[in-house]
């Protein structure tokens, strides 16, 4: 039996599940993401916004030009994730196989549980039905036979949509006209590359598959079979495992030229990725920092360490490769661990099995946050769990950093 695939994508997400809890929200521009007088972009917008020009990834203060008069909100990732919990609870009910593509969306492979094609648009209805009744969200599902097509399907009529594409013949017949990066791949780059040599459309690609293949090599095949229709790829489960590295970042509103509060900032960073890691059983063999300059530049630094995910030795680490690079205001800072595994295999050194060595180690992390305590009187020890929620830890971080300025603007 042909694959069957549903593709599910929640109706600006965010935004809805805004105006879900807040009523008064509902039609009007709203837009998620940073403050207008704030750094940052667009998480996404209600439709509402989307006439104005407003997307999602535009900067901030662009969305504000073209929509002054919109409602401007943080994001609130907590709640999302939970509401991202009972949508994918509903939706795998009805999968074989479910691949998660973010909070609010995810392929189903329902081949086996519907049985044929009229069970899958089935299912599909019945996940709409519910996600509405029970979640007060809509969402548009696309059925498909494969996940390209049920993709596609998905956009083809949202907001609140339903659309089909039963076969490859109608996914062409869909598409042909349409411009070349609809195709799964085909992005800016690729696209410019294409229509530099007069291939604009669909149609142009399967005209002139000999000159897209010479053009972009492998790529370039996989492109010409999708524009045929073929894609045979399966519903991949995500297994935490797989991830390539757990990291956690943070954008300043003001440029930080004070190493000693970055350090403090890495601290806190740090702690956020030992509990990522927690949560998936995972350790890292490497630490990895992330530092984007005032000016734009972005430089990495890592190095490999025992594997570990212990929030000391993520910041001791992060902290000493830190202390090596060069020291100009930054815009914004990140710690992660990389090379994953399952394995915890602590290799042991000399000054390891000392007693005092043992010590220092479990005492770290009270005493950082004690050092924290005292230079910007926050009870960390107290409200860690708190913290770590994303839009808490960046208006902790940016009192934070509010606070060491006025201290430093009073000792001149």
């Amino acid at each position: 039996m042909q694959q069957i695939i549903i593709h599910v994508d929640m109706d600006a997400f965010y935004a809805s599940v805004e105006m879900r809890d807040d009523p008064s929200l509902r039609g009007k521009p709203l837009i998620i993401g940073s403050m207008p007088q704030e750094r940052g972009v667009v998480a996404t917008c209600s439709y509402e916004a989307r006439r104005f020009g407003v997307h999602s990834a535009m900067n901030i203060k662009e969305a504000y030009r073209l929509c002054p008069n919109g409602i401007f909100m943080h994001p609130n990732f907590e709640k999302y994730r939970a509401v991202s919990d009972q949508l994918h609870s509903i939706w795998n009910t009805y999968a074989g196989a479910s691949e998660t593509i973010a909070l609010d969306e995810a392929y189903l492979d329902v081949t086996e549980k519907a049985g044929s094609w009229e069970g899958a648009c089935g299912i599909a209805r019945t996940i709409k039905r519910r996600t509405l009744e029970e979640l007060g969200l809509t969402c548009s599902v696309g059925v498909a036979y494969s996940k390209t097509a049920a993709k596609i399907a998905s956009e083809e009529k949202k907001p609140d949509g339903y659309f089909e594409i039963p076969t490859p013949e109608a996914f062409v017949n869909l598409i042909l006209d349409r411009d070349v990066r609809v195709l799964y791949t085909v992005g800016a780059k690729t696209a410019e590359r294409l229509n530099s040599a007069g291939i604009r459309t669909v149609r142009d690609v399967r005209d002139r598959p000999e000159e897209v293949i010479r053009l972009l090599g492998k790529q370039g095949e996989w492109i010409t079979r999708m524009a045929r229709g073929e894609d045979g790829r399966k519903v991949t489960p995500y297994r935490p495992e797989e991830a390539k590295s757990i990291s956690r970042e943070l954008t300043f509103q003001a440029d930080v030229d004070d190493f000693v509060f970055l350090k403090d900032v890495l601290f806190l960073l740090s702690m956020s990725v030992e509990r990522r890691a927690s949560r998936v059983g995972l350790y890292g063999e490497g630490v990895s920092l992330k530092l984007t300059y005032a000016d734009m530049k972005t430089i990495t630094r890592s190095k490999l360490i025992p594997s570990s995910r212990s929030a000391a030795r993520i910041d001791r680490e992060a902290v000493s490769l830190l202390e090596q690079v060069p020291r100009r205001p930054v815009r914004l800072v990140g710690v992660g661990i990389y090379h994953l595994t399952g394995e915890y295999a602590r290799q042991l050194r000399f000054e390891d099995l000392l007693p005092q060595a043992k010590d220092r180690q479990e005492a770290y992390v009270p005493e950082r946050l004690r050092d924290l305590h005292n230079r910007y009187g926050l009870d960390f020890a107290g409200n860690l769990d708190k913290i770590f929620h994303g839009e808490t830890l960046y208006r902790t971080v940016e009192y934070m950093r509010k606070h060491r300025g006025r201290t430093a603007s009073g000792g001149r």
